[in-house]
C-alpha cells in the first residue's frame, strides 16, 4: 500500500539546557526583542526570571483556565503594555499565557516545570461554568520553549508520575486521533519508549536528573505528536470530566488511559504491537499496566471526587464529541462501562 498523507510541523524553537534556564530564557527574550515582559507563574519562579525585563509578574493561575481568570490576565497585560509573555510553570500556567496570546497576539516563551506538554501545541482551552472549550490557533503556540529538567524537581514524585502519564496519554491518543499519520505516530512511539524507561527512575529517586530529562524529552515528543494528530477519544473524555467536575488534569489522564487503550487497542493490531514493543512487552495494555503498577500511578477517579451519580451526565456530554475516526464505534453502554471502570479503578478489559 502506498503512503498517502499530509503532515504539518509547527514552527517553534526548543532549547534543552538543564541548570541553565535563567540564561537560556534571557537569550530567547532578547532574540524576540522583548522589553516589557509579562511573567506568568508562581512566586517560586522568580529566580528563573532574574535576567529578563519583567514589567509585571502575574500569579493568579487556576486549573482549566476559567474565563474570568483569563479576562483579568488580559487586563493586566494591557495595563502594563507588555510586548512578550513568559510562562514558567505547569499546564495551567501555560494555558493562561495562551489565553492572553489568543486575544492579543503577544509572543510566548514557555519554561515548563511539569510534563504537561501544552507548551508544544497550538491548542488553547478555557472553562466557562462547567464546560471546557478548546480550539486551535497559531497565535497561542509559544515561539520558544526552554526545557530545564532541574526545574521539575520541585514537582513531588506522585505528581511527576501523574504528569508523566499525561504525556503518555498524548502519545497513545496520537496513534489513532483524527489527524494521525506515520510521522506523528513515530514521535508518539518514541515518546512512549522514553517515558517507559524514565518514569521508574524518577519514581525511585525524585532527584534523578537523567530520568527527569528523559521524561521531558518524552513529554515534548508526546505534545508535538498530539498537536499534529489532534484530540482522540481519550482527550475528549478527559476534557469533559475536567470541565464538568473540576478533576485534576494529569491524574484524570493517568487514570482514564488504560481503559481507552483496552477499548481501542484490539482493533488496531499493528499499532498495538508497535506500542507493545515501545513498552518492552508483548501486549500494550499489559505493558502499560505493569508500568503503572511499578511507579504507583493514579488508579481511580473516585479518589479525585468523581461519583457514580456523575457518570450519566458525563456520558451524555462526551458521546457527541467522540471522533468519527475512532477505531471502534463508541456506544452509550461502552462509554458508561469505560467510565465506570475508571471510577472504580477496576482491571481494564
Amino acid at each position: 500500500m502506498s503512503l498517502r498523507f499530509t503532515h504539518e510541523s509547527l514552527p517553534q524553537r526548543v532549547v534543552f539546557a538543564s541548570d541553565e534556564a535563567a540564561d537560556r530564557l534571557a537569550d530567547e527574550v532578547t532574540r524576540l526583542q522583548g522589553s516589557r515582559v509579562m511573567a506568568i507563574g508562581a512566586e517560586r519562579a522568580r529566580p528563573v526570571l532574574s535576567k529578563i525585563p519583567v514589567a509585571v509578574h502575574h500569579t493568579e493561575v487556576m486549573m482549566h483556565v476559567p474565563v474570568a481568570v483569563a479576562a483579568r490576565a488580559r487586563e493586566v497585560a494591557a495595563e502594563h503594555q507588555v510586548d512578550l509573555i513568559v510562562c514558567a510553570g505547569g499546564g495551567s500556567t501555560t494555558g493562561l499565557a495562551k489565553a492572553v496570546a489568543l486575544t492579543t497576539g503577544l509572543p510566548i516563551v514557555a519554561v515548563p516545570t511539569t510534563y504537561a506538554g501544552s507548551e508544544a501545541t497550538n491548542v488553547w482551552g478555557l472553562t466557562d461554568d462547567d464546560q471546557k472549550h478548546t480550539g486551535v490557533d497559531p497565535r497561542v503556540l509559544p515561539r520558544s520553549v526552554v526545557y530545564d529538567a532541574r526545574l521539575t524537581t520541585s514537582l513531588p514524585v506522585p505528581l511527576s508520575i501523574a504528569s508523566g502519564f499525561n504525556a503518555m496519554a498524548h502519545c497513545v491518543d496520537s496513534l489513532w486521533a483524527p489527524g494521525s499519520d506515520p510521522i506523528n505516530q513515530a514521535m508518539a512511539l518514541e515518546g512512549i519508549r522514553a517515558l517507559r524507561q524514565s518514569l521508574p527512575l524518577v519514581a525511585a529517586d525524585g532527584n534523578d536528573m537523567e530520568g527527569r530529562e528523559q521524561i521531558l524529552y518524552g513529554a515534548y515528543l508526546s505534545a508535538v505528536a498530539f498537536a499534529s494528530a489532534g484530540s482522540g477519544l481519550h482527550h475528549k473524555i478527559c476534557h469533559v470530566l475536567g470541565g464538568m467536575y473540576n478533576l485534576p488534569h494529569a491524574q484524570t489522564h493517568a487514570v482514564v488511559l488504560p481503559y481507552v487503550l483496552a477499548l481501542n487497542g484490539p482493533s488496531v493490531h499493528d499499532l498495538e504491537q508497535r506500542m507493545a514493543q515501545a513498552l518492552g512487552v508483548g501486549s500494550a495494555l499489559a505493558g502499560l499496566q505493569q508500568l503503572r503498577e511499578r511507579v504507583s500511578a493514579p488508579k481511580a477517579l473516585r479518589d479525585y471526587g468523581l461519583t457514580e451519580a456523575d457518570l450519566p451526565g458525563a456520558v451524555e456530554r462526551i458521546l457527541p464529541t467522540v471522533p468519527a475516526s475512532n477505531p471502534v464505534t463508541v456506544t452509550e453502554d461502552s462509554l458508561y462501562q469505560l467510565l465506570h471502570g475508571a471510577l472504580e479503578g477496576s482491571e481494564p478489559r
